[in-house]
């Protein structure tokens, strides 16, 4: 019949699928093996089979949001672990296992029996931070800790950690566009500074573009377009550019590799953005490498060569360059980059590195390893992990701190700082006299009272330059100010500070409890909780320690407690008890609004009945942009664009307050926008722009602030829009005029 012939195409259909997806598994389990390079020995080779066969039992019959066996991503994972990373045999049965713990019956006694303690260790770390970015999650901050943990650890947890979110993002598709935006911002946020500073550059400008097409889609596609259509005449320069300078490398016997490199997408859309230029006008859009094959006793003097060879051809912008062959970065990186002015009047970028310093630039932390031999990278990053140890015992309990001053640590650029004995210190950008002192030791940042900076008297809160020589001025008597938390940038100077801070309360707070105790006593009293409680209410204070505290500055004068109620013959406090206090859980408040409004429309009814909204003036949103909605505590509910210079920071660590949203079709409200017009200052240009603003447009005018200079006028124009349709209709029929240059949404406005 004809029911049964569909059954049998039907499972001859499935047979052919299931087929298809075990010889794709075992394909993709044998580019694994050849991602390692062969260097495997016959133990190596059997755990990682024994890892596989038992990831792939334990993920039987799960899929992916893309219909794919679950057991490709463990797969691809570890293959990115050991080809992209270059992680060893380990690492790789480490990511073939990472997420059987949390997600199947495979418990971690059942790995440690199979495969020993330090693969166990290392599945544990990664199971305990498996979601602490979760968008139910409200401790994301206090959850943050945990990867700082294990990162201290072991190292290998965040490196597979970082391979996992790599290939996540490279899967992103199948996600709702919610969910893409969450976990790009996360990205953003975290995961790509942390890539950057263990080294895997490649890693994070893939992760930083990945998070660019799917939080900016449009952005990310026109400038990728761009990049493809101009790559036949990038390359042709490229190579007009290297050949006679591969010529004269040759002849004098260099065996060299030369060639251009795009910059990331994302790289080139902050270029854009911070310098206020479109595409075109961005000028190092490549660089171009020259990697010589060289012994490690030689390389530098190699590298100094080149650059010699280079100048002879180029001359180079002697502000722009940066020799960290001398002073590597903390991250190990080490070359020389310069930028020349090569043909056409074009400035490049040129950097010159060692066969072992390109593998250290490509597979950072995972190279360092290979060459542990003294070199001066090892030292740098073991240092940055011990400043992590050194956070993390630190009994400051702020998680939300740790954060901010753990990401403050990650993004900084760094100077090399000297000891008067000539020893040097690696430090952040911006660093002060006192962050030194601290990075010293402890006690001499307690008791700094100023320094001399090249021999030259100093405050305490004097920035750092790169080679500056520093002798710490300390007394005795000095004791932590408020103040210092306002200039020092260091974690652990803010952490010792904060330290400082709280011990020296605690003693006086214990004071405080003595003069209490012994004042109670004496009006006969017991101390109970509900006489802590009018007291606390009494002064107005919010906790016990508080109270305390108080009391020890004498700020509380307990003589006020002689007025208290004589109730049958004993001194006690009024029985009525103070008045409950209501505090709303907010995370649960927010988690409610999520779970009734999946997504909200803006301006719709259903909005409007439920909470209060904003439009958030840090970046002005109009309908038909981008955006997402921010539930803040005081504020309602705060309307951001997705290009809005907060969003990476609340989607990637606020995500448990973010609410999807979208405009409704509602165009009766117009929206203070403004324009940055500049062109060629001729008679009537103000006529053709008004005429085109408010007349064929129909588009009100607010305010007009024009500037010109040397025949070129720059104004800005403060309009009203309704959306983002009408505001580009507008651009483009502005540009069409005569004479007008460049035009553009300024989406901070100067006014409100």
């Amino acid at each position: 019949t004809k029911e049964i012939f569909e059954n049998k195409i039907m499972e001859s259909a499935k047979a052919v699928a299931e087929e298809f997806e075990k010889k794709q598994i075992v394909k993709e389990y044998r580019h694994l093996l050849k991602s390692l390079k062969g260097n495997l020995d016959k133990a190596d080779r059997k755990h990682i089979r024994l890892a596989f066969e038992m990831a792939a039992e334990a993920h039987q019959g799960m899929r992916r949001k893309s219909g794919e066996p679950y057991i490709l991503h463990p797969l691809a994972v570890a293959k990115i672990v050991a080809g992209e990373i270059g992680l060893g045999p380990t690492a790789v049965i480490a990511a073939l296992l990472h997420d059987v713990v949390e997600d199947t019956e495979l418990t971690l006694e059942d790995i440690q029996r199979e495969f020993g303690k330090p693969i166990a260790q290392i599945v544990d770390g990664l199971t305990k931070i498996k979601g602490v970015f979760d968008v139910s999650s409200g401790a994301q901050a206090e959850n943050f800790r945990k990867v700082l943990v294990a990162m201290a650890e072991d190292v290998r947890v965040i490196l597979i950690k970082i391979a996992d979110r790599l290939h996540n993002m490279r899967t992103l598709d199948s996600m709702s566009r919610p969910k893409q935006m969450k976990i790009a911002s996360e990205t953003t946020y975290l995961y790509a500074p942390l890539a950057h500073r263990l080294g895997l550059y490649n890693i994070k400008g893939e992760l930083e573009d990945l998070s660019l097409k799917f939080m900016q889609p449009d952005i990310y596609r026109d400038i990728a377009k761009k990049l493809a259509e101009s790559k036949t005449k990038r390359t042709k320069y490229i190579n007009e550019f290297v050949k006679p300078i591969k010529e004269v490398l040759n002849e004098s016997g260099m065996k060299v590799e030369a060639y251009g490199r795009p910059k990331s997408i994302s790289s080139i859309y902050n270029k854009m953005v911070k310098k206020g230029v479109r595409f075109e006008e961005v000028y190092d859009l490549f660089a171009i490498r020259i990697i010589v094959d060289a012994p490690p006793e030689i390389e530098k003097q190699e590298c100094w060569k080149i650059y010699s060879f280079i100048t002879d051809f180029y001359k180079p912008n002697p502000d722009r360059l940066r020799d960290w062959i001398s002073t590597p970065k903390s991250t190990g990186y080490e070359a020389l980059h310069i930028t020349v002015m090569g043909p056409e009047g074009k400035w490049v970028e040129v950097q010159i590195r060692s066969k072992r310093m390109d593998e250290i630039a490509e597979r950072g932390f995972a190279a360092h390893w290979k060459y542990k031999e003294g070199n001066i990278q090892e030292s740098h990053i073991d240092d940055w992990l011990n400043k992590i140890r050194d956070m993390l015992n630190s009994p400051s309990t702020n998680a939300l701190e740790l954060v901010s001053d753990f990401k403050l640590n990650l993004f900084a650029d760094e100077i090399y700082v000297f000891s008067p004995k000539g020893d040097s210190r690696l430090m952040p950008n911006k660093s002060t006299a006192l962050d030194f002192a601290f990075e010293i030791h402890t006690a001499l940042g307690l008791q700094c009272i100023g320094a001399k900076v090249n021999h030259r008297l100093v405050p305490l809160s004097h920035p750092l330059k790169n080679g500056d020589q520093v002798e710490i001025i300390t007394s005795t008597k000095q004791k932590p100010h408020e103040d210092w938390l306002n200039f020092v940038v260091t974690a652990k100077a803010r952490a010792r500070i904060k330290d400082a801070f709280k011990e020296e309360k605690r003693k006086i707070a214990e004071q405080g409890k003595i003069l209490l105790d012994k004042k109670l006593k004496h009006l006969e009293v017991i101390l109970t909780n509900e006489n802590l409680n009018v007291l606390m209410k009494e002064f107005m204070v919010n906790n016990i320690t508080d109270l305390y505290y108080h009391i020890g500055l004498k700020t509380i004068n307990l003589e006020d407690l002689d007025k208290a109620k004589i109730l049958g013959g004993k001194f006690m406090f009024a029985k009525e008890k103070p008045a409950t206090i209501h505090v709303i859980d907010f995370e649960q408040e927010v988690k409610q609004i999520l779970a009734k409004n999946a997504e909200i429309t803006i301006f719709g009814n259903e909005l409007g009945a439920k909470v209060e909204y904003t439009l958030a003036k840090c970046c002005n949103p109009i309908p038909g942009d981008d955006v997402f909605g921010y539930v803040t505590a005081t504020e309602g509910l705060k309307i951001h664009t997705t290009k809005c210079p907060n969003a990476i920071r609340l989607l990637g660590n606020q995500a448990h307050r973010v609410i999807a949203t979208k405009w409704s079709k509602n165009h009766e409200v117009a929206f203070l926008t403004r324009l940055k017009i500049r062109g060629i200052d001729e008679v009537g240009v103000m006529s053709k722009i008004t005429e085109v603003i408010s007349g064929e447009m129909k588009m009100n005018i607010r305010s007009i602030s024009i500037d010109t200079m040397d025949g070129i006028f720059e104004g800005d124009f403060m309009v009203y829009v309704n959306d983002t349709l009408q505001l580009e209709q507008v651009i483009q029929k502005l540009l069409a005029l005569n004479g007008i240059q460049n035009v553009e949404r300024i989406e901070k406005t100067a006014t409100n």
